[in-house]
């Protein structure tokens, strides 16, 4: 679904990493993790063609991204479905109607009104639909960006930190909330520092553990 060949990407002259490589397939469950710095979050926006890479190849569903032009790229990324790290949200409209703003711009709009209000109860939003974004909790506003994140029902999640701001038990309902989606045959790959999370849903998801390190990609699931 999303492959990585070799990739190499840096800044200012500097490499980040390279001859990297990396594949997320269908149903697959990935946990990313390294040190501050590592190039994590660099590495998902590789993924998802929010950044393109300086060498090697990325291929979205089948595709070299390299071949195809700006709304060919559009359309694959509508496949994948992004929670940020700080997750934004526009304050002059409601939840739901940030929550639903994906089919809006895909001129979807007509599609939201099957299914938001239960997505909306899915992440257990469904009070809150009709308040503005600055009145929500900071897991609330967590629960928000997946619910955006999925309303195109992708094939793909990627989530960059997105427990880093909200307690432990609200960790664990976004976690089961992923874990929910992995079940259902969407691949998933989270960046995290937080190796106690990754323990506590080992036994629930047959999850592989990255490392990234020193420009290196390394599985890590043996010490964990």
């Amino acid at each position: 679904m999303i492959e990585l060949d070799k990739v190499s990407y840096g800044y200012g002259g500097t490499a980040l990493f390279s001859q990297l490589s990396l594949a997320l397939q269908p149903g697959s469950f990935h946990f990313l993790t390294g040190p501050s710095g590592a190039g994590k979050t660099t590495l998902l926006r590789l993924c998802y063609a929010g950044l393109y890479a300086l060498g090697g190849q990325v291929r979205l569903f089948g595709q070299d991204i390299a071949a195809l032009d700006r709304d060919a790229i559009a359309l694959a990324r509508r496949r994948i479905g992004v929670v940020h790290q700080n997750c934004e949200f526009l304050d002059h409209l409601s939840v739901a109607e940030n929550i639903a703003l994906p089919l809006t711009v895909a001129g979807r709009a007509h599609e939201a009104a099957g299914n938001l209000k239960e997505l909306l109860a899915w992440v257990g939003l469904g009070l809150q639909a009709g308040q503005l974004p600055p009145e929500l909790s900071g897991g609330e506003r967590q629960r928000a960006a997946l619910a955006r994140a999925v309303i195109m029902s992708p094939d793909v999640i990627i989530a960059d930190e997105p427990t880093g701001n909200v307690d432990w038990e609200m960790s664990q309902r976004l976690l089961t909330l992923l874990v929910e989606l992995n079940k259902m045959g969407k691949a998933v790959l989270i960046a995290t520092h937080d190796l106690n999370l990754i323990r506590s849903v080992k036994s629930d998801v047959n999850a592989r553990v990255l490392r990234l390190k020193d420009g290196q990609l390394t599985h890590a699931g043996t010490e964990l």
